[in-house]
């Protein structure tokens, strides 16, 4: 990885019935023009379920649509477009590959469920600041089968394909240990030299760019297939806050090219091909849409890889350093968890290490249970 340096709302409030949780009206009436947010965490929704964080069932929209909208009218809750701090929320790739039990990609971490734990906490955080929280991003790795990083595209000498979690180094393509398929190439739409000679040059950008080496995943966030989904808890949790905050989801598919990996929201890992021509470019747009807002939390999986590669491209982005804005960003520590394969692969110290030094070019480490008042910086000012 490379180094990087009172609630009044304008409008009439209907009576409702206090129900559980629920504020008295005169809390939410008669007040001027909101002026600031709810900085106290709200209770978790009846419908929040813990315990079905790690299973894969369908979300009754049509009930959380009438939950959500009862919960923001016993809560006070305002639309997101009369917020004064504005905080985004980018989930990266919080999806059933990464994050479910029994599928390709599950980030188990180092305690064998940590995933799973972090999906949990990442609703919970959802939901307890539902009125602090205007946009929420999510990110989804998005692959099909012929990608470069799949065991398909590549080949040794007598035709067999790497098994999955190999890593493939620019000395063993260069020695001819790995070599593009031929038959993949061409289903590609490549011919079979060029496809040999992409994947040399590939293979020594990442060197020269101080990347991880190239790795042969199980195939995983497949466009189309269960593992892309959202994590069902999560999809809950996002569609209820996009309807009591009346605010839609920004949504960020990313990886969808063939010829090289893309674990950045922002970008890819290698941007140009041999020829000079683009492989992919960073999202700049996205980049300046999320540094108007005044602050950014940032959670999801995996913390060793697409989490860490986004901040990476954040924090060092130009226009970031030159205004000093990386003190708007926040990183839910407790929220993402780093690849651990017993006996393959372990990159827990990696990851550590890359948020020791995202935090010394400016950005907080925040836990979710720590009401966000209670952050360090902008946050707790602007909710304060």
């Amino acid at each position: 990885m490379q180094q990087a340096p009172d609630l009044g709302i304008a409008r009439t409030l209907e009576p409702v019935r206090l129900g559980e949780g629920e504020r008295p009206l005169d809390e939410r009436r008669n007040h001027p023009p909101r002026l600031r947010r709810v900085p106290e965490p709200l209770p978790l929704p009846p419908h929040w379920d813990p315990a079905r964080v790690d299973e894969v069932w369908r979300v009754d929209y049509a009930a959380r649509f009438e939950d959500a909208e009862r919960w923001r009218r016993q809560q006070g809750v305002p639309p997101a477009a009369e917020d004064r701090f504005r905080v985004a929320l980018v989930a990266v790739d919080v999806q059933n590959t990464f994050c479910t039990p029994g599928f390709e990609l599950f980030v188990a971490g180092r305690s064998g469920t940590a995933a799973l734990d972090d999906s949990r906490r990442l609703c919970e955080f959802v939901y307890r600041n539902l009125a602090s929280l205007t946009q929420i991003v999510p990110t989804l790795d998005t692959h099909q089968a012929l990608q470069i990083f799949h065991r398909v595209l590549l080949v040794d000498e007598d035709g067999r394909h790497p098994e999955p979690f190999t890593v493939v180094s620019a000395a063993d393509v260069e020695s001819g240990r790995w070599r593009a398929d031929a038959a993949a190439a061409e289903g590609l739409g490549l011919d079979p030299a060029y496809a040999e000679e992409h994947l040399r040059y590939y293979t020594r950008a990442l060197a020269d760019g101080g990347k991880y080496e190239l790795t042969i995943w199980p195939f995983h966030a497949m466009l189309g297939g269960i593992g892309y989904a959202l994590v069902s808890a999560v999809e809950e949790a996002l569609f209820f806050h996009s309807i009591a905050r009346s605010a839609p989801l920004d949504f960020q598919p990313k990886g969808d090219n063939a010829l090289t990996e893309h674990y950045s929201m922002l970008g890819p890992e290698v941007e140009d091909d041999l020829e000079g021509e683009p492989l992919g470019r960073r999202n700049q747009p996205l980049i300046e849409r999320l540094l108007r807002y005044d602050a950014v939390v940032i959670a999801g999986q995996a913390k060793s890889h697409c989490v860490a590669w986004t901040i990476e491209d954040l924090l060092s982005d130009p226009n970031v350093q030159a205004r000093g804005l990386a003190e708007k960003v926040y990183l839910l520590e407790d929220c993402t968890s780093s690849v651990v394969v017993p006996g393959s692969v372990d990159y827990t110290e990696h990851a550590a290490a890359a948020f020791g030094r995202f935090a010394e070019a400016g950005a907080h480490l925040v836990r979710s249970e720590v009401p966000m008042a209670e952050w360090p910086g902008a946050v707790g000012d602007g909710l304060r």
